[in-house]
């Protein structure tokens, strides 16, 4: 039990699933940190900036006070910079965190500060002296015990004419509230931040078992097949790359499916098939004696059973290859040509009246030599279903789009109940006789026929012979066949 836990933590922990949540988890807290940093960054940058702005816009508003006329006497200011202090600072309101400072003769004259600057800067007697002999704008950071100060300094300049420096206006500004104003956003989007984490985890957890379903699937599969079962398959959703492998995944149990089963029916044929063979030989040697006419007689039966065992397992192994994509050599096959070879080679399978009723005019794609093995072997049965000096007949045309190649005799025929039936491996006509055959020779034509895309078509009924039609579809003609009567 504790080794079964053991196992099922490792493959959580190992598991495909875990790796993309915590890449997912890694990327998202790489991008939270990032952006709660920038936006801090990006905050702060606006305050100083802000603050940069408004310690420009008091100075020039001195300036432009100090330039113009006192307002209670509608007299220029002059060099009476009392009189510019005090209608400034009867004026003016300091902003948030603001400071504003005349300076007079080394001395303060007036100051104001907003509620939240937190800090006199008058206290600081050595800056104040520092300011008090400007002779250009200063501008600087100071420290102070309520924060860092960033501040404003001008010298007072009186209707654009240098006057002694007596006077200095200071303007000041403390960010510290408006930083902390900063953080506690920043905080906020932290914990906000931190709860979208939490969440969007667990979703992630949620969706990336989802996604990978179909490989819980997969293994799940792979896990069931065995070699007596290959018929499981997995559904599919979607039509994503999971879907298409899902698909993958099920054309190649179809696949194997198909060759397990080739395999197999190869394997039940021919244990089926050549226990016979093997029985009369071992009956045959086990009862042999010393007499040299009954060995031969033996030898003789033993050879033409390992004949048959041989002729048997080719066979076999045709049919088996006939499922592969490599059966086939396609290659251009006059049928004209393919037709008169044909009836040559008939010719040799017996004496009988081979006769050539018709050839087609064309060519097609296919395998000549499996044409030509297909047609050998309806023109081999027809030649041991009838005897001396009976008519078979070879042809070929077209029609309809196909070409056709047939053998036609005039045997006993094939009863109706027995014409699907012969097409079946190792399957024999119930009416055939003491006629002795492996069974696979139709099925061969058959597979022949399957392969090149077509069919094969048998017309017949008792008495009155049979016709086989090998039939070749459209899809393989590359010229439109023409009739023309034999030369």
């Amino acid at each position: 039990m504790a080794s079964a836990v053991i196992r099922s933590w490792q493959s959580l922990l190992h598991g495909t699933r875990t790796r993309v949540l915590m890449a997912f988890v890694v990327l998202l807290a790489l991008s939270t940190v990032s952006s709660l940093v920038l936006v801090r960054q990006i905050l702060v940058v606006r305050v100083h900036d802000e603050i940069t702005g408004e310690l420009i816009q008091e100075t020039q508003e001195f300036r432009r006070l100090a330039s113009g006329n006192d307002p209670r006497t509608g007299e220029p200011f002059e060099t009476d910079l009392k009189a510019i202090y005090d209608v400034y600072f009867d004026r003016n309101v300091p902003s948030e965190g603001e400071a504003l400072v005349a300076l007079l003769n080394g001395r303060t004259y007036k100051s104001s500060y907003a509620a939240d600057a937190g800090y006199r800067l008058s206290r600081r007697t050595g800056f104040v002296t520092q300011l008090s002999g400007l002779e250009r704008p200063q501008s600087g950071r100071l420290e102070t015990p309520a924060g860092e100060a960033r501040y404003l300094a001008i010298p007072l300049t009186v209707s654009g004419k240098r006057s002694p420096v007596e006077g200095t206006f200071l303007v000041a500004n403390f960010p510290a509230f408006e930083l902390a104003e900063v953080d506690e956003a920043v905080r906020v989007a932290t914990f906000v931040s931190a709860a979208v984490f939490v969440i969007g985890s667990i979703v992630a957890w949620g969706i990336a078992g989802r996604v990978l379903a179909p490989l819980r699937l997969l293994d799940a599969a792979a896990r069931s097949i065995t070699e007596t079962d290959l018929t499981r398959r997995i559904p599919v959703r979607g039509r994503d790359e999971l879907a298409q492998l899902t698909r993958r995944f099920n054309d190649m149990l179809h696949r194997l499916e198909a060759s397990f089963t080739l395999q197999r029916q190869f394997t039940d044929d021919a244990s089926h098939e050549l226990r016979t063979p093997i029985t009369i030989i071992r009956g045959h040697l086990e009862l042999m004696d010393d007499d040299p006419i009954e060995r031969r007689k033996t030898i003789e039966i033993v050879l033409d059973e390992l004949d048959r065992m041989s002729r048997m397992v080719d066979e076999l192994l045709l049919l088996a290859r006939a499922e592969h994509p490599d059966f086939l050599y396609l290659e251009d096959v006059n049928v004209g040509e393919l037709t008169r070879q044909l009836h040559v080679k008939a010719q040799a399978l017996g004496n009988r009246e081979w006769r050539l009723e018709r050839v087609g005019h064309g060519v097609i794609r296919a395998d000549g030599q499996r044409l030509t093995q297909a047609i050998m072997q309806l023109a081999h049965n027809a030649a041991r279903h009838t005897s001396d000096g009976d008519v078979i007949s070879l042809g070929s045309a077209s029609g309809n789009g196909s070409a056709r190649l047939w053998v036609s005799d005039g045997g006993p025929g094939i009863p109706p109940a027995d014409q699907e039936r012969i097409f079946t491996r190792l399957a024999r006509g119930r009416h055939h006789g003491r006629l002795e055959g492996t069974g696979l020779g139709l099925p061969i034509v058959k597979a022949i026929a399957e392969a090149h895309g077509g069919k094969v078509e048998v017309m017949s009924r008792p008495g009155a012979g049979a016709t086989f039609t090998v039939v070749i579809p459209r899809d393989h003609v590359l010229v439109r066949f023409t009739e023309e009567s034999p030369k």
